[in-house]
């Protein structure tokens, strides 16, 4: 993406995660803040890095330019929309029509800027939700996701990241990138709009279409799989849970195998994937009596061996650990000094992702970039100091 300009107007995780992305496979990326304070995730800590922003902050906005600017102020109103027509994308999360008065919305940035791909995200659309505010939490809870995790009969739970946040931004990225392809071919730009609600009810799966299909509401399994089993986590020596994914009935028929218990691929309550669904207590019972003679990390060795899909639940110190074995180079510098930061998953074999470089710290490119914003538009960006 190397020559795309785009300006983030955002803040908090979607929309920033998002132009993060796009800055990993070469965008220019600059980042809009408020003054003196920025963005609200510089202060959501602990824990902070060295440089005393939040760890929450870097997260979600390594390798993009600073620049702070009032948008309340007519000068720095002018200077964001001067960016804003000379940008290939612009990514905001304002409530709809809010940009409006600073000359920042849809329809005003479209008329300067032809070419421009402007992408908006909101909680709940720009219809009759457009003025409730969009946070993950919230939207883990009333898009029905807190209702499907947990245990059975227990408290509903949360996903342990801001996952709803997470999948929004990737919806983000690729409505963009099939936006700037159809500019590549018609010279035209587009409005992409995407919400935390229906990222999150696209990426329900085959709990939604299992609703869809039987008009029934889906319940909390804990770990268990509504479909197939064994799929969870099941309990070794000392109680320590091991993960297991049996997803057809050869893998089960390796596990019974490995576990030295080849009959029960031939018992009748669990040879069929549908007959273990119904058994799956008889079953789990079953296994765990033979699972008890090891460890999770023992079981997963012999049963990887087999060809079954399994591993401990690690911590996330372990799970890095796991990725640097296996050379997937998890962890990635940023700069001298700054705190590294996970690697971008993507691995691309004619356009490798840039090398990322350190979070901005607020306004820290202010001054040359409202130089260039100040002067002719067919001056380059300037580079980096």
């Amino acid at each position: 993406m190397d020559g795309i300009l785009v300006a983030d107007f955002s803040r908090v995780l979607a929309g920033p995660l998002a132009a993060a992305t796009l800055a990993d496979l070469g965008a220019d990326v600059i980042k809009v803040e408020r003054p003196g304070a920025g963005d609200d995730t510089r202060a959501w800590g602990p824990p902070f890095t060295a440089d005393g922003t939040a760890a929450y902050f870097d997260a979600a906005n390594r390798s993009k330019r600073g620049l702070a600017l009032d948008l309340g102020d007519p000068d720095d109103a002018a200077a964001a929309r001067e960016l804003a027509r000379r940008a290939d994308v612009l990514i905001e999360n304002f409530r709809p029509g809010s940009l409006a008065k600073y000359g920042l919305d849809h329809t005003a940035t479209r008329a300067a800027n032809p070419g421009l791909v402007h992408c908006t995200i909101t909680g709940f659309g720009s219809g009759p939700g457009a003025r409730l505010p969009g946070y993950d939490f919230v939207v883990q809870a009333v898009g029905g996701l807190m209702s499907i995790t947990g245990e059975p009969g227990g408290t509903p739970l949360k996903a342990g990241v801001a996952l709803v946040d997470v999948l929004t931004a990737k919806d983000a990225a690729t409505g963009i990138l099939a936006a700037l392809h159809h500019r590549q071919r018609t010279g035209r730009g587009q409005l992409v709009e995407v919400n935390l609600l229906s990222s999150l009810l696209g990426s329900l799966v085959n709990q939604a279409s299992g609703h869809l299909a039987t008009g029934r509401d889906p319940e909390p399994m804990g770990n268990r799989h509504p479909s197939i089993a064994p799929y969870e986590t099941l309990a070794c020596r000392g109680g320590q849970l091991l993960a297991v994914a049996v997803g057809n009935d050869r893998q089960f028929r390796a596990l019974a195998g490995a576990l030295g218990a080849p009959e029960l691929a031939e018992d009748a309550r669990f040879a069929r994937n549908h007959d273990r669904v119904q058994n799956r207590t008889d079953l789990i019972k079953a296994l765990e009596n033979r699972l008890a003679a090891d460890t999770p990390q023992g079981w997963t060795e012999r049963l990887s061996a087999a060809s079954v899909p399994c591993g401990p639940v690690n911590t996330l110190s372990e799970a890095l650990e796991l990725a640097a074995r296996l050379g997937l180079d998890p962890v990635t510098p940023v700069g001298e000094g700054r705190t590294p930061q996970v690697a971008s998953p993507l691995r691309l074999s004619g356009t490798p992702v840039t090398q990322p470089f350190a979070p901005p710290r607020l306004d820290e490119d202010g001054i040359p970039l409202r130089t260039w914003l100040a002067g002719p538009d067919d001056h380059p960006l300037p580079s980096r100091l």
